[in-house]
């Protein structure tokens, strides 16, 4: 892929990645071949942002985690209702960063 096309594409989501990742991710797209990108532009990222007011709203449900494809940690969340508020609290710092990584997994299924 050209470099105009990969800095588009970073610019659009980087929001979806953690920022020192941001760096690999487009060392890895320049080097793409053109094929793939078809298969990268439809990739459904989950925005980090919705799983914040989403834990703060109905964490201890486990809803957050349902969203982001953790559908063991949401099974776990609803049962125990959020670890009796106690997990449901700590997933508010962990939730974003653990989109983020759930978002790089998704890239990297397709560019590996």
């Amino acid at each position: 892929m050209d470099s105009q096309k990969v800095d588009m594409f970073i610019m659009a989501n980087s929001k979806y990645f953690e920022s020192h990742h941001l760096i690999a991710i487009r060392d890895r797209l320049i080097s793409l071949p053109d094929d793939r990108w078809p298969i990268l532009s439809t990739i459904p990222f989950k925005d980090p942002t919705t799983s914040i007011i989403v834990s703060l709203l109905a964490g201890s449900l486990g809803i957050d985690r349902f969203i982001i494809g953790d559908t063991g940690l949401g099974i776990g969340k609803l049962l125990t209702c959020g670890g009796l508020g106690i997990w449901a609290i700590i997933d508010w710092f962990m939730i974003m960063p653990a989109t983020r990584e759930k978002n790089l997994a998704m890239l990297q299924r397709v560019i590996m």
